[in-house]
């Protein structure tokens, strides 16, 4: 796992084993943020990293310069590890809570500009996540979440919907606040 952009660009990670996590390929990450970065400029994005794992989403938002990120997770080895990452290489536009991802949907008020979601994917409330982030309207106009999911998983039918983006076993589907 490394970074693919910004200024940590080329740094590895590396994780402890014990964390419960299923991180982003490097591949998948790096389609992902060529589709953000003809969209977006990442230099001025609040973005919300929902199941944040090891950071690796997180981290390489932080590292292009996002001007603020917060990352959930709800297994403190992960909170801990993201915290000690961004610490260690002076990333001080990343904010980690320990929450439940549904419960902070429900609370937060803040609007996004990316809402990035990679949730455990024999989860089966994951269409529930594009519902609650369009009934709770958090995302700015213009905005997106993303969601990462198994390929078979079909999520067409929710709220703002756009496409979904294949790599393999996993896919990214898009939603979009016009």
């Amino acid at each position: 796992m490394r970074i693919i952009g910004g200024r940590l660009k080329g740094v590895r990670l590396q994780p402890p084993a014990n964390l419960p996590v299923r991180p982003t390929t490097d591949m998948a990450k790096e389609a992902l943020f060529n589709i953000l970065n003809n969209s977006f400029d990442l230099d001025q994005v609040r973005v919300l990293d929902l199941f944040c794992g090891t950071g690796n989403v997180s981290l390489e938002f932080a590292s292009r310069g996002a001007e603020a990120v917060t990352a959930v997770d709800q297994h403190m080895g992960c909170v801990k590890w993201v915290k000690d990452t961004a610490a260690k290489h002076n990333l001080d536009n990343i904010a980690v809570r320990r929450a439940d991802v549904f419960k902070l949907l429900l609370e937060q008020q803040a609007p996004f500009d990316l809402i990035f979601a990679d949730p455990p994917y024999q989860l089966p409330s994951i269409p529930q996540i594009p519902a609650l982030v369009h009934a709770q309207g958090l995302l700015r106009p213009g905005g997106w979440l993303i969601v990462e999911h198994q390929s078979m998983m079909q999520l067409s039918n929710q709220p703002a919907y756009a496409e979904t983006r294949k790599y393999g076993n996993s896919s990214f589907s898009f939603f979009k606040n016009p």
